[in-house]
């Protein structure tokens, strides 16, 4: 994620709209749910935000070198609010990375600026591989604890390994979420800056101009549910298919 452009009234109505969110949610979330996710969020953004980093640096830009975000260092990455909300409204950010398209090596601005967003995405599925690579080593080695992990009614009764694999499987859940959720082509989403390019310059101007509108009435969409009917099912098949293609690489192999 980067390139937010918000002004201040508008950062704080998404903030405020986000925050009573979060309010009404508190009710329904287990502490030790939020303990268990908190790895997977901290690695996700830090990670995300990193791949943009890099990416622009390999490209020729090194604004984000010199502001210390060539870094898996989480504290370079994480905003408070977003990560919090991340967590318990299930939509959130990291510190944007800021990047200037005039230093990229490449002939288009636009396919540098492409390449850059679409790093950040590529490294959360990436990571939702290797999770899934070590929940299944885990689910092998002792498959007692992954059953205990699924059929366990609460999670206070799991044993310390069943908290573990959850604390995975919660990664894996968390690392595809946050791929799908910044490719949906909505400013300030990573998707605007990959997906959009393809319009007429007119259309682009007209969303430039509004994308802080866009990206409220995008929030009002996603709090109501009413975009998660289309995102969910996204998230959960590129779950089963990663899970699929893991499972089947490690069959050729026992």
């Amino acid at each position: 994620m980067f390139g937010f452009n918000f002004d201040r009234k508008t950062l704080f109505i998404i903030i405020g709209i986000l925050l009573l969110l979060t309010l009404l949610n508190m009710g329904s979330y287990n502490i030790l749910v939020t303990i268990l996710t908190l790895p997977g969020v901290i690695i996700a953004i830090s990670f995300h935000e990193f791949a943009h980093a890099f990416a622009a640096d390999r490209l020729g830009d090194r604004t984000p070198r010199n502001q210390g975000r060539l870094t898996l260092n989480p504290g370079a990455h994480l905003d408070p609010v977003g990560i919090i909300l991340l967590i318990f409204a299930h939509i959130g950010w990291g510190k944007p990375v800021q990047i200037n398209p005039n230093n990229f090596s490449t002939k288009s601005k636009d396919a540098g600026e492409a390449i850059v967003s679409i790093a950040g995405p590529v490294m959360n599925f990436i990571l939702a591989i290797i999770f899934t690579i070590i929940f299944y080593i885990i689910s092998i080695t002792n498959p007692s604890v992954v059953l205990e992990m699924f059929i366990s009614t609460t999670i206070q009764g799991m044993s310390f390994m069943s908290l573990i694999a959850l604390t995975v499987y919660y990664a894996i859940i968390v690392n595809i979420g946050l791929g799908v959720f910044n490719l949906i082509p909505i400013p300030p989403l990573d998707g605007s800056k990959i997906f959009l390019k393809v319009l007429p310059y007119k259309a682009q101007r007209w969303i430039d101009e509004h994308q802080n509108m866009i990206y409220l009435i995008f929030i009002l969409l996603w709090i109501t549910s009413i975009l998660g009917y289309i995102v969910s099912p996204i998230i959960s098949w590129i779950q089963k298919g990663i899970f699929y293609l893991v499972g089947l690489v490690f069959s050729l192999f026992i």
